[in-house]
């Protein structure tokens, strides 16, 4: 229970008509889970406005409301706050209702379009197994310490991102490492939040959907450096060609890590095979179990994190190296005749890319690469034939099929990335709706050491067709179809 007065600490406010000493109970900007004692926050959002349900929060308890537009009727009773932007309003009033828990952690940020996931999940476990009580916000899951919880948004909203960190806070965490997504910050998910450090892994053309540009986009990642305190540090990419720009109006401290430019942590490829990567970091060797140049970039930036982060840099390296991949990121299995079976989330054309790379480096010269690859509905539509025209340039077989459709019907997507297909292309390139078909299509085509690559789902367990989700496991249906079993 807080004074509404209290929680409103740093909102920009327009009007107030009522009393802000109200006691509020809980907050909610969802309308169906209003309760009595609720301070009711109305946004506009892109799938409905929440100004239409205030007289509806009202009936369920609602003693508050804080609204971009005041209603022409109004309760007795009822404090009204009016500001100029709801749900930059809701964050602050989330981090003051759960009284700042992010201040209370050495919080990082990792943003980018591709390695978000696997730099935060291995922050995670690197400082786990530096001894650490640590929290986790991620694509895949969400954690604190050994309790897991189910992720639904790359970021979550304001609201629900206060209360998790203000769990972390209760159980004795110290640490907690957090994907930044472009959308969170746009949404002012996480205004309000106090950042010990910001990472940026790169930026490739995604979510055009949502930015409309490749500008806008771009700004977006740049807008969470800008706002980064005087005492936190930004990490960038400094290869990446945006990686400076988001250096450029940041108070933070600066840092760069590279592979291929000066930076202040610089790293060498020495080995690049399947069974792992060898690299010098800082002038020293380190094995990993992660395969591929772009895992060298985020395994660079994990351990330029912990150093920043004021950890010993030999004792990074030790645990580093025993570090395991993360579910779905170049994860691979393999049969009893070598025949290898490769998950990857890589659903831009980016990550594609690197993916396929990696696998035409560490192949010798006869296995053959069979590539299933969709993309998916409702979202940009632009990248649709260039993800087909890299599968088809880096690979030796392809199978174009369906990702999650979601509202979309599954063949027009298909028919979409077809046109990236290029005349010499369409003699090893068929087209298959269904992608668990598609995928046994694929096993049936693989020869002795053969390389299947399934990419765009990674770790998920779902398939969204019409709007429901579907029970869907790459791995689990790779392993099921060829008897693989995973490395």
């Amino acid at each position: 229970m807080k004074k509404l007065k209290d929680i409103l600490y740093k909102v920009a406010l327009v009007e107030v008509a009522g009393s802000t000493d109200v006691a509020v109970s809980v907050v909610h900007f969802d309308s169906r889970k209003v309760v009595d004692g609720t301070l009711f926050v109305a946004i506009k959002g892109t799938l409905t406005d929440g100004h239409k349900y205030i007289d509806q929060t009202i009936e369920k308890g609602a003693v508050a409301i804080l609204c971009e537009d005041m209603p022409e009727k109004r309760h007795d009773g009822i404090t009204y706050v009016k500001v100029k932007d709801s749900s930059a309003a809701l964050a602050i009033i989330a981090a003051n209702y759960y009284d700042h828990p992010s201040a209370k952690l050495k919080l990082v940020g990792i943003t980018g379009t591709n390695g978000k996931t696997t730099t935060a999940t291995l922050l995670f476990n690197l400082f786990i197994g530096l001894g650490y009580k640590v929290g986790l916000l991620s694509t895949v899951r969400n954690q604190i310490n050994t309790q897991q919880f189910p992720a639904t948004h790359t970021t979550p909203d304001s609201l629900e991102l206060n209360r998790v960190l203000n769990e972390m806070v209760a159980a004795s965490c110290t640490h907690c490492f957090m994907e930044v997504s472009s959308h969170a910050i746009v949404q002012n998910r996480i205004a309000g939040i106090s950042f010990t450090g910001g990472v940026f892994t790169n930026i490739t053309h995604d979510h055009l959907d949502f930015h409309k540009t490749f500008d806008a986009y771009i700004k977006a990642k740049k807008k969470f450096f800008d706002e980064l305190p005087s005492t936190a540090f930004a990490l960038v990419n400094k290869d990446d060609a945006n990686g400076m720009v988001m250096l450029q109006n940041t108070k933070a401290s600066k840092k760069t890590f590279a592979l291929k430019s000066s930076a202040d942590f610089k790293c060498k490829v020495v080995e690049n095979t399947l069974a792992g990567l060898v690299l010098t970091i800082d002038g020293r060797e380190l094995w990993t179990k992660l395969i591929g140049a772009f895992n060298a970039y985020n395994l660079l930036g994990i351990y330029a994190t912990a150093v920043l982060l004021g950890e010993e840099k030999e004792e990074v390296l030790k645990v580093l190296s025993a570090l395991d991949p993360v579910e779905g990121r170049f994860q691979y299995a393999k049969s009893p005749n070598g025949t290898i079976g490769i998950v990857d989330y890589a659903h831009t054309p980016d990550a594609l890319e690197n993916v396929l790379s990696t696998l035409q480096e560490v192949r010798s010269e006869n296995e053959k690469i069979i590539t299933v690859v969709g993309c998916g509905g409702d979202r940009d539509r632009t990248k649709r034939p260039v993800m087909a025209s890299i599968a088809c340039g880096k690979s030796d077989k392809v199978i174009l099929t369906s990702d999650n459709p979601r509202s979309e019907e599954p063949a027009e997507i298909i028919h979409e990335m077809e046109k990236g297909v290029d005349v010499l292309s369409k003699k090893k390139t068929i087209s298959i709706v269904d992608r668990k078909e598609a995928i046994k299509a694929a096993c049936q085509m693989a020869q002795k050491g053969d390389i299947i690559l399934l990419a765009g789902k990674g770790h998920e367990k779902y398939q969204e067709i019409k709007g429901v989700k579907h029970p869907f496991d790459d791995m689990e249906i790779l392993c099921e179809t060829l008897n693989l079993f995973q490395s």
